[in-house]
């Protein structure tokens, strides 16, 4: 096995659902009072245990559903996917943040353009090996489905494949036999996709018995090796790539569990967005769920809605989604942080870290004028790397100042109250971001402040889009 090069990824970066702790994002909010302010009332925040199913992305083309794992939509087993601790989400989550930074030390970038359409409904999974969320695609003739975690911070699909040389992880479906399917194809160690794998793994392909092999090293030490191939990937009835180029999975160890592979959505010409650029465009966007309702990851500009409002990207580092960082209001109030702070640091948006990482000085603005005009609610005993925590345990209703940033070219957007809270019992409502050890650490814009907001990804474009009620 290769040892790391420069791609180190973590698939287990984890959403923070948990029975306990998923209530954040099914809120009753009332903002009619002030627009600074949600008024949160907090029987709210017990989860639903009936699964509310959007449309969204039902009606546009290249959709796929997503959902929560543990969640009531969700038609993964208990025995199968069993809950994480706090513990477990956040020194995941730390891992795969770890592992990013030291993505960012040695890489380049690419990009390309075009346009076009297609959606997938998305989901958000929650279990060791993988806190991404989740969604259903066909492989192979005849047609298997296959759930699949999906990352912007990857860019080569893989799946787990019969016969399991090494070895295999129990997943929900039964593992794809490629001997099975009519269009699959082994790649030559010899073409110029194979040697195109160093740059979307950080690893080497190797040869056996003429057929390319890929590697992939996580930042947990879960690992997947196997034969690199080509075959029909069927996103509904409607929208096929054919000749699609992924892994082939033959020893797949670590912490993943319950899904059967993970799909790539990063900027690198073997990622499904750059391979299927000629039908959508380089065009993608999301929505991540509640726990109790689904969400959409859609290829193309399909439906894509007039109130998203773009600010530009960067390849910060290899095939990463940079952000410009400009400034961050609480209840209203811009904090007073120097733009050299967020300029030292640099931001990308990644929908695989759970909890946004701030610099040290931004954050410690954020968490001070947040605990100012919080200061009527009893402080409580801090969570893991949450340190402002609140008691809500003698409220019916809170009052809490909305949070805002300030993105390049001018572009506001609001926080999801789901993305301001954490929750461990009503005892134990914390702040849901963390800062960096220094302002040096590359900032990270991560899944739970992303939740319910339409994402658009324009590669063509170099933009990123953001919009209110995108899963609604």
């Amino acid at each position: 096995m290769s040892s790391p090069n420069s791609l180190i990824l973590l698939i287990c970066s984890l959403s923070l659902y948990i029975f306990l702790v998923a209530a954040r994002n099914e809120f009753v909010v009332d903002t009619s009072e002030d627009n600074n302010y949600h008024t949160l009332r907090l029987p709210s925040l017990f989860p639903s245990s009936i699964c509310n199913t959007s449309n969204k992305g039902d009606k546009k083309r290249g959709s796929l559903e997503v959902v929560h794992k543990h969640g009531p939509c969700s038609k993964f087993s208990k025995d199968m996917e069993k809950p994480l601790t706090i513990e477990e989400i956040i020194s995941q989550d730390q891992s795969r943040v770890n592992s990013l930074r030291a993505r960012l030390t040695t890489n380049t970038s690419k990009q390309d353009t075009r346009d076009s359409k297609t959606t997938l409904p998305a989901k958000s999974g929650s279990t060791i090996g993988s806190g991404n969320y989740i969604v259903t695609v066909g492989f192979g003739t005849p047609k298997k489905d296959l759930t699949l975690t999906f990352d912007t911070g990857s860019d080569l699909t893989w799946i787990q494949c019969q016969p399991c040389a090494g070895q295999c992880y129990r997943q929900k479906e039964p593992i794809f036999e490629p001997s099975m399917s009519t269009t699959y194809t082994n790649i030559s160690c010899t073409s110029t996709e194979c040697s195109g794998l160093a740059s979307a793994t950080g690893f080497e392909p190797r040869c056996f018995t003429s057929t390319c092999v890929y590697t992939i090293r996580y930042g947990d030490g879960s690992f997947t090796a196997g034969y690199f191939g080509k075959e029909k990937l069927t996103i509904s009835s409607k929208d096929i790539v054919n000749n699609f180029y992924f892994g082939c999975g033959q020893d797949n160890e670590g912490l993943f569990r319950g899904f059967a592979g993970l799909l790539g959505l990063g900027q690198d010409k073997l990622s499904i967005v750059s391979q299927a650029a000629n039908k959508y465009g380089k065009v993608f966007s999301y929505c991540l769920p509640s726990s109790s309702s689904t969400g959409y990851l859609t290829f193309g500009n399909s439906g894509t809605s007039s109130k998203v409002k773009y600010t530009p990207f960067t390849t910060i580092g290899g095939s990463l989604y940079g952000l410009e960082l400009v400034s961050i209001y609480v209840g209203g109030t811009k904090l007073a942080i120097s733009p050299a702070v967020f300029k030292t640091s640099g931001m990308i948006i990644d929908s695989g870290t759970v909890i946004t990482r701030l610099p040290y000085t931004a954050y410690s603005a954020l968490r001070n004028a947040f605990r100012a005009q919080m200061a009527e609610y009893p402080l409580t005993r801090p969570l893991a790397i949450f340190d402002t925590c609140y008691d809500f345990s003698n409220y019916q209703t809170v009052r809490v100042p909305k949070i805002g940033v300030l993105w390049g070219k001018n572009t506001y957007v609001d926080v999801p109250l789901s993305g301001i809270f954490f929750i461990n019992g009503i005892d134990q409502v914390c702040l849901a971001f963390a800062g960096n050890d220094n302002d040096n650490d590359i900032g990270i814009w991560g899944n739970t402040q992303q939740k319910t907001m339409a994402i658009v990804y324009n590669l063509g474009a170099r933009k990123i889009g953001f919009a209110s009620g995108g899963c609604a």
